[in-house]
């Protein structure tokens, strides 16, 4: 296949990789969305990415799937890399990872904080074999403080952090869907991970990272995570809109419109057959017409039953921003998405031809990384074995040693 086949799958360090990130190589060791993901967006921009794995792999390969052959999930979430499988609690793989540590930029994990000593991976460790590199440790609660050895999940700090309890009716707690806290803090690891390599250029050392499930889940609320002085500790804290900007139910389907803006809210009573309501002077603010929410909504709702949230749509256009409620599938083939090149058919070894997200950022004009299919448990261990260096001989002795499968 030729670069420019959509099914390509171009070997380690092939120059036709480019982007901002071009040249930088990164060892992910981390598992599940958080640390993959923010390292899978280091690799849209142009990084080598070197998945390392445990014999058993990522356990989010066994998450429940349709794809009997794959975890889709770890399709996903781990695009654009490489896979190398190393047992770190074998002293030969753990020299392995040294010597890959070595040649490194960037490593990634998601590990407590007591499991890093353990392994033999810990800052001042690696740090003596690489003063250039960028260490990231991702983690659930931060690498301080009375719960920093305690596993963090999702929607654990989701509800740690009050945001199930602004789901749903009043006192009624419920649960985001989608892994939020995850992909939000795999973007503080992609960012913070860029910010540390433009302050190696300066300084030309390297520096320690720490993100954590616990900053992201309260970074995602910063509108609601204030607190003023002499003010009660129960007060609204969050910026609905009194319910008029949302969702809402039409002849068929449900039809989500914001109308916030004097002009948004204007083409909305006007486009709705309501054009009373945009002259009432009780309702010219958003805080106005959440105080009379009451009022508007059914007005609104019932004006809405005239057609399905398609038609809805079609009527109005870019006046009114809104959207229709759509399964994701119907994302694949959406003429917004394919305008901008955001999926890619890959190809597995294993799975065979998938759809899936390609290149959610744009960088001007110039070359970009090719896109890359998920890799198989180890798929390229020997592969980037061989690009780093090692010899003939002594991938025989990995493989004598039980490292290499």
């Amino acid at each position: 296949m030729t670069p420019t086949d959509p099914g390509s799958h171009p070997p380690a360090g092939d120059a036709a990789d480019r982007g901002p990130l071009a040249g930088v190589k990164v060892l992910d060791l981390s598992g599940y969305i958080a640390g993959p993901y923010g390292c899978t967006l280091l690799a849209d921009q142009g990084a080598e990415v070197i998945k390392v794995e445990p014999p058993q792999g990522d356990n989010l390969r066994n998450y429940p799937s349709t794809l009997a052959a794959e975890g889709r999930a770890f399709l996903g979430v781990n695009r654009g890399k490489l896979g190398v499988q190393l047992d770190l609690k074998n002293p030969a793989a753990h020299e392995v990872l040294l010597r890959l540590v070595e040649q490194a930029d960037v490593l990634v994990h998601n590990f407590r904080p007591t499991v890093p000593p353990r392994l033999g991976i810990d800052y001042d460790t690696l740090r003596a074999r690489n003063p250039r590199l960028i260490y990231c440790a991702l983690t659930g609660y931060g690498d301080s403080g009375p719960l920093k050895d305690s596993a963090g999940y999702d929607q654990v700090l989701q509800t740690m952090t009050g945001i199930c309890t602004f789901q749903g009716a009043p006192g009624d707690a419920e649960i985001v869907y989608g892994s939020v806290v995850d992909y939000y803090a795999a973007a503080l690891l992609a960012g913070s991970v860029s910010s540390a390599l433009y302050q190696r250029e300066r300084t030309g050392q390297g520096s320690y990272v720490g993100v954590s499930l616990l900053g992201s889940a309260l970074a995602m609320q910063s509108a609601r995570f204030i607190w003023a002085e002499n003010e009660p500790r129960e007060v609204w804290r969050d910026m609905r809109s009194g319910g008029i900007t949302g969702l809402h139910p039409t002849r068929e389907g449900s039809i989500y419109l914001s109308a916030n803006t004097p002009h948004f809210w204007e083409a909305l009573c006007e486009l709705v057959g309501l054009p009373d309501m945009a002259a009432d002077p009780r309702y010219d603010s958003v805080r106005k017409r959440a105080e009379h929410a009451d009022e508007i909504v059914p007005r609104l709702r019932q004006a809405l039953r005239a057609h399905t949230a398609l038609e809805w749509e079609e009527i109005f256009g870019v006046r009114v921003p809104c959207a229709p409620a759509r399964p994701i599938e119907d994302m694949f083939d959406h003429p917004q998405v394919a305008a901008q090149d955001m999926v890619h058919t890959y190809r597995h070894p294993v799975v065979g031809s998938y759809r899936g997200l390609a290149r959610p950022v744009r960088f001007g004009e110039g070359p970009v990384a090719a896109p890359r299919a998920a890799p198989t448990l180890g798929q390229h261990t020997e592969q980037v074995l061989r690009d780093g260096g090692w010899t003939d001989a002594e991938l025989d002795r990995l493989r004598a040693a039980g490292v290499l499968g």
